[in-house]
């Protein structure tokens, strides 16, 4: 019972803080889970089937408020789905020490680079909607899904930083995107991959689909109610501490 209630707590905080961030649940919740003696194939699979309940969570709040839209539906699903299944099918090959340093140093910089672009995100100013811009845009989120599905912590911080800068996006309508098609679709591609190659701990799954159900519901409805800039300010300490999670190790 113990263990179920750290995987509760963990849980329930880091899908709040990643559902009003726009990404980094894996910060707290994977290593958690490998701390609690899961292997590392194990807990990354555990984790992304977790991470779904978070998009169901996001979900059940963010329809409400109407912030989708359907262009970025179709645009994150057709590009990003195939590039999650594609890396979750190498990353049990591959060692990731390597790729996460990367990644966190990737990650450090997201954060760093909107700290100093203050107006970053404030506004809602649709750019990059032609076909061109739809081009560059799916094949950077096809790149950050290969991220997703090899990788644990920061590839939904990375969609969120991307819809804003290159769509023109503000905050809160990222986010919106993210946690529903990261969270469901992506970590669920991601999940279903990783899962038939490896194995997931089945008996810890109940507890961490309720808590990343109720974590992802309550860090939405925060993300709603409360302006850009605050989650603008929350996205960036997230993104800086991912970040140098993945760097330290």
């Amino acid at each position: 019972m113990f263990e179920y209630l750290i995987l509760f707590v963990v849980s329930l905080v880091a899908n709040a803080f990643s559902a009003f961030a726009g990404g980094g649940a894996g910060l707290l919740q994977l290593p958690a889970l490998i701390f609690l003696g899961l292997p590392f194939s194990v807990a990354l699979a555990t984790h992304k089937l977790a991470s779904v309940a978070l998009g169901i969570g996001a979900s059940l709040r963010h329809f409400r408020e109407g912030t989708l839209e359907r262009r970025f539906v179709l645009l994150l699903l057709a590009t990003g789905v195939p590039g999650v299944v594609l890396g979750a099918g190498v990353i049990l090959q591959v060692p990731d020490r390597p790729a996460q340093l990367a990644l966190g140093v990737l990650t450090l910089g997201l954060g760093v680079y909107s700290w100093f672009n203050k107006g970053l995100g404030q506004d809602y100013q649709p750019v990059n909607r032609d076909l061109r811009g739809s081009i560059i845009g799916g094949g950077v989120l096809f790149c950050i899904g290969v991220l997703n599905g090899s990788l644990t912590s920061g590839t939904g911080l990375f969609v969120t930083l991307w819809l804003v800068r290159w769509f023109g996006l503000d905050y809160k309508r990222a986010v919106a995107h993210t946690l529903i098609l990261v969270g469901l679709f992506w970590n669920g591609s991601g999940a279903l991959t990783l899962g038939l190659q490896g194995a997931i701990r089945w008996d810890w799954v109940p507890v961490l689909l309720l808590a990343s159900a109720l974590g992802g519901y309550l860090g939405a409805h925060l993300s709603i109610i409360k302006g850009n800039r605050l989650i603008k300010r929350v996205f960036e300490w997230v993104t800086m501490l991912v970040g140098l999670k993945l760097i330290i190790g």
